[in-house]
């Protein structure tokens, strides 16, 4: 199967951060010859080291690279063509998708959410001009639903790495980061500007346990490395995806934010707090809270999620938080964590349903 995905730069990390992993996983995994198009190369080369900013096209860990500028390359397309939240392939492009005797099979690959209504709308055809056929295809958290993406082996690494401290230790020496002190706790701190993070940063410096924070370049850059009270801020350096998943693995605590880094530190099996994306007309809060209507955490830690995404109980996160972090909460929370991602392992992943889905599509255009 020859693939076409288009990716289109919006939200920083987050777009290149599903497509990369996506692309990669198809080709690796699955066996198919993948043609990621984005139109920001600058921002991938965050993710990807290896990719030349200013490369036309190359190739990099067995996935084609196509700068996707205007007018597009010409070029044919393949079996399949995934859009990465409708972000609307080229016009000449999408003509050429007419014009071939058997057109690929056409997916729009939607955003995560954990609301009812995505489990009526996956899969559905969607007519387009010409006589093309377009499919929505939704991950998400139910079997209704086309899944989380999840690398083969993913959790056994994981796994493994959870229970090697010398292996953790050795990790985060390699990432340039310190080793927590006996008795402190490592969390990780990725948000969005609007995050309560000073909040977060007095509370913990003033709390009981000797905490370290990871936070990476350009988020709160207002909190400097160093130490205060209880709390050492240690600034990361920029981690290629691999690496970001292992930070997450290694943690006792994670902040994480959008999609790409919500879902990976669900399959850290440690717990987290998510900052959402926001939206007009408050429709990221419905999102939230239909996640939570299914994540096991403990009261005191779904509270703190709506806290910390400035719902009205803003003014209450720092006492959520210390309830949260509390032996009687936190352990509870961290079992529930592990019972999560597990529950959500015993899934197909995206990708797997991606291919079927697809090759069955194909099959009945023949």
């Amino acid at each position: 199967m020859r693939a076409d995905i288009f990716c289109r730069v919006i939200d920083n990390y987050g777009d290149i951060g599903v497509c990369w992993r996506l692309a990669r996983q198809l080709a690796r995994e699955h066996g198919w010859r993948v043609r990621l198009w984005v139109d920001d190369l600058s921002v991938m080369t965050r993710l990807a080291p290896q990719v030349d900013p200013k490369a036309a096209s190359q190739r990099a860990d067995g996935v084609d690279i196509v700068h996707w500028t205007r007018p597009a390359p010409p070029l044919a397309p393949g079996d399949v063509v995934i859009e990465a939240f409708a972000c609307d392939p080229p016009v000449e492009f999408v003509q050429r998708m007419r014009d071939q005797v058997r057109p690929p099979v056409w997916v729009n690959l939607e955003y995560l959410s954990a609301e009812p209504w995505v489990e009526t709308c996956h899969a559905l055809p969607s007519p387009q001009p010409g006589g093309l056929r377009k499919y929505f295809f939704f991950p998400g958290f139910t079997a209704a639903t086309g899944g989380l993406l999840r690398e083969r082996g993913l959790l056994a690494e994981r796994d493994a790495l959870q229970g090697d401290p010398a292996a953790r230790a050795a990790f985060l020496r390699g990432a340039g980061l310190p080793e927590p002190l006996a008795g402190e706790r490592l969390v990780t701190l990725f948000c969005y500007p609007d995050a309560p993070a000073s909040a977060l940063a007095d509370m913990l410096a003033g709390g009981d346990t000797p905490t370290l924070l990871a936070i990476p370049p350009g988020v709160a850059p207002y909190l400097a490395a160093g130490t205060r009270g209880r709390l050492r801020i240690a600034r990361a350096p920029f981690l290629p995806q691999a690496d970001y998943d292992r930070l997450l693995w290694s943690a006792d605590l994670n902040f994480v934010r959008g999609e790409d880094s919500f879902v990976r530190a669900q399959w850290a099996a440690r717990p987290m707090v998510w900052h959402i994306y926001p939206q007009a007309e408050a429709a990221h809060v419905d999102k939230l809270e239909a996640w939570l209507r299914r994540y096991p955490a403990p009261a005191p830690a779904s509270a703190l999620q709506t806290a910390w995404n400035g719902d009205a109980g803003a003014a209450r996160f720092p006492g959520l938080l210390a309830e949260a972090l509390s032996p009687a909460v936190f352990g509870p929370w961290r079992e529930a964590a592990r019972a999560w991602s597990g529950s959500l392992a015993a899934q197909p992943d995206l990708a797997t349903q991606l291919t079927g889905f697809c090759q069955a599509r194909q099959e009945n255009h023949a």
